[in-house]
């Protein structure tokens, strides 16, 4: 054999076992470190909770707004290639008098080309519905959970029964293309809080940071002591929890820049509450087959049904 054909078939080969190593590495391993730690007190949120009289909400209702569609392995790593369904829902936390907002979509020009589908009557009962609504919240600042609100007509009077955190407005480029109208937060102030806050009867917050530095957990106990643990993107979908393994850290690194050690954690004590409190609903921010099942077992409704003007 020629020393130039060696050469050449030498170099292909350190290529090609970079090329398959980095492969791996970006597109496949999700190993849980050891040293991950993230404390999850359900008895910590559920006396918080218990200390807050007044009455809980009656019914969870859901919209799905939207849809958008990504390769499994962005998912979970290391899925394989085929494409999953990712889609974008807002929950509607129904009281006797009033109700509150969990996620705002976006709408149909934020998506663009990315959305495989939108719903142009499920976007607009979502917009009704936060004009009506006496808490607003996001589970992050993330374009597919904040943007329904940032380019909501009425927003200026409906920001004053927001309660978006310090960490969610730290770092507007985080929402992008999401963006506030310059000038309309002056004055605004964001909600600060240690580990976790009850914002209204039978509603606390849990600080979650790690996907986005204002990531949080809406824990939700209904008049009837059902649970329900609405985590936003800390899994976009059950087998996150399940299989304890990430998205693919070509996402997680490049595109999303979470911080991958703090979502393991999550995940870690999120299939730990999974084990030992099976009864609490957790509804991860982009799994159509879970809220499915929980629409099915009449534990969500399907549809915002809203107060006549």
């Amino acid at each position: 054999m020629p020393k130039w054909l060696r050469a050449v078939l030498g170099v292909a080969g350190v290529l090609l076992v970079a090329g398959g190593a980095a492969y791996y590495w970006f597109v496949v391993e999700s190993t849980m470190p050891s040293d991950v730690e993230y404390v999850f007190d359900i008895g910590e949120v559920r006396r918080a909770v218990a200390a807050v009289p007044g009455d809980k909400p009656q019914r969870i209702e859901v919209e799905h707004i939207a849809s958008f569609s990504f390769p499994a392995t962005a998912i979970v790593a290391g899925d394989g290639w085929s494409s999953r369904e990712m889609p974008v829902f807002s929950y509607r936390l129904v009281y006797p008098d009033s109700a509150i907002i969990i996620d705002t979509a976006l709408d149909k020009a934020l998506g663009g080309d990315n959305l495989v589908s939108f719903s142009e009557e499920a976007y607009a009962r979502m917009n009704a519905a936060m004009s009506q609504a006496a808490l607003v919240m996001v589970t992050h600042e993330h374009m597919d959970h904040i943007g329904g609100l940032t380019v909501h007509p009425e927003l200026p009077a409906i920001l004053p029964n927001t309660r978006l955190t310090v960490e969610q407005l730290a770092h507007p480029e985080r929402s992008e293309p999401a963006r506030f109208a310059d000038g309309i937060l002056d004055g605004y102030q964001p909600l600060s809080y240690d580990r976790v806050t009850v914002i209204a009867p039978g509603v606390a917050l849990i600080k979650a940071p790690g996907h986005s530095p204002g990531s949080q957990m809406v824990y939700v106990q209904l008049q009837d002591y059902s649970e329900f643990l609405f985590i936003g993107d800390v899994a976009w979908q059950y087998r996150n929890i399940q299989a304890q393994r990430q998205r693919a850290r070509l996402v997680t690194q490049f595109l999303l820049k979470e911080d991958r050690n703090a979502v393991f954690g999550q995940l870690a004590a999120l299939h730990a509450l999974a084990a030992a409190e099976p009864e609490i609903a957790i509804v991860p921010g982009h799994d159509g087959e879970i809220v499915g099942q929980l629409v099915e077992e009449g534990k969500l409704t399907e549809g915002f049904t809203l107060a006549a003007d």
